[in-house]
């Protein structure tokens, strides 16, 4: 029986191969060139002939994490088809490499950064997901958490340009909803406060910083640009560009503007 492939509507349309990709294979080719016993890392890059083949060879290796698993991987995330996806990709590539010195290039991040890997793992079973294919989302976002350490549920809504910086830790609710340009660090929580249903998680608005170990609960909503400071418990909503911080988190200060938390990194609270 021939494998069903999932295809979303976009209105995107198909483009040449973009030129992330080819640097990204470029890169890897001069490693391979530089490190030959590197090979079988380097593998699913060279081997490709496209973005998604790359992405999808690199998130099957990395999510092997028992015998056969590789193989069921690549077929899993093979059979969604997106216009969207990718862009969504290299819009994270791109995020990681502008904020994180210790990522100076994308084919690092590709290889290397688990909290990009998983996010990305994310995208896959999200689609799923709402394909009805809840089976597939699971295990995917199961074996996401056995790899990378960190649980993103496949129902929750991600946008473009994030960074999982370290990524230990994280974990994000059903119905959460990250936005566009965010960044949060290890051990962040966006959870409910206990066993409601519905509607339950964050709101996290576009260009926030999340500190390292914050827990940011309920069916709350997190403005634009703001700041979660490191180890801050939020149960109450924040304004767009203010700082939070403590236990419970309080506001102690207004940012300009103009000032960009998510992209900067900046984590002073004064």
């Amino acid at each position: 029986m021939a494998r069903q492939v999932i295809k979303f509507a976009s209105p995107v349309a198909r483009h040449p191969e973009r030129r992330i990709w080819t640097d990204i294979r470029a890169a890897a080719q001069h490693r391979a060139d530089d490190q030959p016993h590197l090979a079988e890392l380097l593998r699913p890059i060279l081997a490709a002939t496209t973005g998604r083949q790359m992405l999808i060879g690199t998130l099957a290796a990395r999510l092997a994490h028992a015998a056969g698993d590789r193989a069921l991987a690549a077929n899993v995330l093979a059979s969604i088809e997106d216009g969207t996806l990718l862009e969504e990709t290299e819009a994270d590539l791109l995020a990681i490499v502008t904020r994180d010195p210790a990522n100076p290039d994308p084919l690092t991040v590709l290889l290397h950064l688990k909290g990009f890997q998983a996010l990305q793992v994310h995208r896959f079973a999200h689609r799923l997901w709402h394909a009805g294919r809840m089976e597939g989302a699971r295990w995917l976002a199961s074996q996401a958490s056995l790899v990378f350490g960190l649980d993103i549920h496949p129902a929750a809504r991600m946008g473009r340009g994030i960074m999982l910086d370290h990524g230990s830790g994280i974990v994000i609710g059903e119905t959460a909803v990250v936005e566009d340009d965010v960044s949060m660090l290890q051990q962040v929580t966006l959870g409910g406060t206990g066993r409601d249903k519905g509607d339950r998680h964050p709101k996290v608005r576009r260009g926030v910083l999340i500190g390292a170990g914050a827990k940011i609960l309920g069916n709350i909503e997190i403005g634009a640009h703001s700041k979660i400071a490191a180890g801050s418990v939020v149960v109450e909503p924040v304004p767009p560009h203010t700082t939070v911080a403590g236990v419970p988190a309080r506001i102690v200060r207004v940012h300009p503007a103009d000032e960009m938390p998510a992209v900067t990194m900046d984590q002073q609270i004064d």
